[in-house]
């Protein structure tokens, strides 16, 4: 293919999906990363799109929300390896609420196995994913159909809410970075959003990486309310969702990062702690390790799954 073309694919593919990963621009053009990285720079600089930690997105510093078939088909294999380590936090007999989006959706299909669960939900998707699953009972809000992601907003969702207390809240978004937390596109989503976070004990964002560094219109959760982030391993030259990660790290967030690069197998259960950096063959030190953190460290995943 040749580059007038590969630019072409890829500049539809952003403009189709807002936001896409190296990765997956390089698995459709069918070539390198390192070589759809020089198409993304020619690119913005005929000021047709923006580079963004490991990914391409739409111009102008806040991405736009794209519908379901096109987030559907963006990291898939990202969206598979998050939803089965988040899986793990879950135990029997949990009462969770879990908000809309293709990766909460992932996640309620490996969900229909926990017995005795009890869901919340103001998404379609989630609970058609559990409409079948023995033992689990899905409650849904009310509120207003939004079918672009098949979500209930307004306030008929918000109020439904009102008064509820679950262990977990798990949440997708469309932007996350260390400086603003969780953020979507939509206002009405944000503020439904926002009414779950109000219900649960604790916070699990799931966000693949091409997610991370972006920003958004709308805050949803503050990343001093995050407890958890569950995300994919970004390409090993991405320096900047590195950072951001670490960032987060910093603030209190505990991190568990799954490896996409085999998605039907065991997930990796390594994660950079400070003092640490990831490399192609591991982790290595980059000095003394620090103190732990005494309530909310950043461990290893192994340490966020409960036994």
């Amino acid at each position: 293919m040749f580059a007038a073309e590969r630019r072409q694919l890829i500049l539809e593919m952003v403009r189709a999906n807002g936001a896409v990963s190296l990765r997956e621009l390089a698995r459709v053009v069918q070539t390198s990363e390192v070589t759809v990285r020089r198409d993304v720079r020619a690119l913005e600089a005929e000021g047709l799109l923006d580079r963004r930690h490991g990914g391409a997105v739409l111009p102008g510093g806040f991405t736009r929300e794209s519908g379901f078939p096109q987030k559907s088909l963006s990291a898939t294999a990202e969206k598979t390896a998050i939803a089965d380590l988040a899986a793990g936090l879950v135990e029997e007999g949990e009462a969770i609420v879990v908000g809309a989006g293709t990766t909460t959706q992932e996640l309620a299909r490996r969900l229909a196995r926990v017995p005795g669960l009890t869901v919340v939900t103001n998404s379609l998707l989630v609970a058609q994913a559990l409409a079948h699953a023995n033992r689990v009972e899905v409650v849904m809000t009310g509120g207003t159909l939004r079918g672009s992601n098949y979500a209930l907003v307004g306030s008929g969702a918000e109020q439904s809410l009102q008064g509820l207390r679950v262990s977990r809240a798990f949440l997708s978004g469309s932007g996350l970075t260390a400086e603003r937390g969780l953020s979507t596109s939509n206002m009405l989503s944000a503020s439904v959003d926002r009414a779950l976070v109000q219900a649960a004990a604790e916070v699990v964002v799931l966000a693949d990486h091409t997610k991370l560094g972006t920003d958004t219109m709308f805050q949803t959760v503050p990343t001093d309310v995050i407890t958890r982030l569950v995300t994919d391993e970004p390409p090993v030259h991405d320096d900047r969702a590195a950072t951001e990660l670490q960032a987060l790290a910093d603030q209190g967030v505990q991190i568990a990062v799954a490896g996409a690069e085999a998605p039907t197998g065991p997930a990796r259960h390594d994660v950079p702690l400070p003092g640490q950096r990831r490399t192609r063959t591991g982790l290595r030190s980059a000095g003394p390790p620090p103190d732990a953190l005494p309530d909310r460290p950043a461990a290893r995943v192994a340490d966020l799954r409960r036994r």
